[in-house]
């Protein structure tokens, strides 16, 4: 009751100094407590941005104190909850930095990850982003497995995995179109050997027999159809892949397939 009590208090001292600087509420002799307190306050408020600052102020005014170490990635979660990912990303690597395998190591390692994941953005664009997301997935499964962020970041690192290849197919399928065959192949080829099975697979490898029978390597695509039957014998991009064969379809006009 009483700690309810407080926090109701300090509910309403942040509602009379809202319009104050950080600056104005704290200093080299606030406890790290009522900075906490401050900030948990804020965030009732869904003022998550002044909450972040706020618990960064304790890792300032208090470092390498067991407050310092829970504000630093409580405001890594303010900051990403704010839309603020490159803050969000540098206090989390800050608190790895300092504490590689403590309490929220976990969580720090996974907010790392969000701040890439939720930046990602369609195909036809730069995948920095994702490629980032997908590393930085990888380590919260690979470092610290058994948690429930690596079970949240499964998914998501499959998620990535499937954005890239996707991109993989989408240059792939550019460079068939200006007729560079070769580089088209080891767009697709990349997509079939290092990816896994990801929903671009199939289309991979169809686009593998199109580029090869375009360069006139009638075994390979023969040898990258008979892949695709034994592994997707379901798939239209099977049925299009084995007519290419079957009927002896060469490229139409111009010396190129239609994409």
């Amino acid at each position: 009751m009483m700690r309810r009590m407080g926090l109701v208090a300090l509910i309403v001292l942040v509602a009379a100094c809202g319009g104050r600087a950080i600056g104005d509420l704290v200093d080299d002799s606030t406890p790290a407590s009522e900075i906490i307190g401050l900030a948990q306050a804020e965030l009732a408020r869904g003022r998550e941005k002044r909450a972040a600052d706020l618990f960064m102020e304790v890792e300032r005014l208090h470092p390498f104190t067991a407050e310092s170490r829970f504000a630093l990635v409580e405001a890594a979660k303010a900051y990403h909850d704010a839309r603020m990912l490159i803050e969000s990303r540098a206090a989390a690597s800050r608190y790895l930095d300092y504490y590689p395998r403590d309490e929220y190591s976990a969580l720090a390692q996974y907010l790392v990850a969000l701040s890439y994941y939720d930046q990602i953005v369609d195909i036809q664009r730069d995948q920095g982003n994702t490629f980032q997301a997908l590393m930085a997935l990888r380590d919260v499964m690979e470092n610290f497995p058994g948690t429930e962020y690596a079970d949240l970041a499964a998914p998501k690192f499959q998620t990535a995995l499937n954005q890239l290849a996707g991109k993989e197919v989408d240059v792939g399928r550019w460079y068939l179109r200006q007729r560079q065959y070769t580089s088209a192949i080891g767009r697709f080829t990349a997509v079939v050997e290092d990816y896994g099975d990801t929903p671009h697979r199939p289309e991979a490898l169809h686009r593998l027999v199109e580029a090869y029978l375009s360069l006139g390597l009638d075994g390979q695509a023969a040898a990258a159809a008979a892949q695709l039957a034994a592994e997707y014998p379901e798939s239209s991009w099977n049925a299009a892949a084995q007519s290419l064969l079957t009927t002896g379809r060469q490229p139409n006009a111009g010396g190129r397939f239609r994409y």
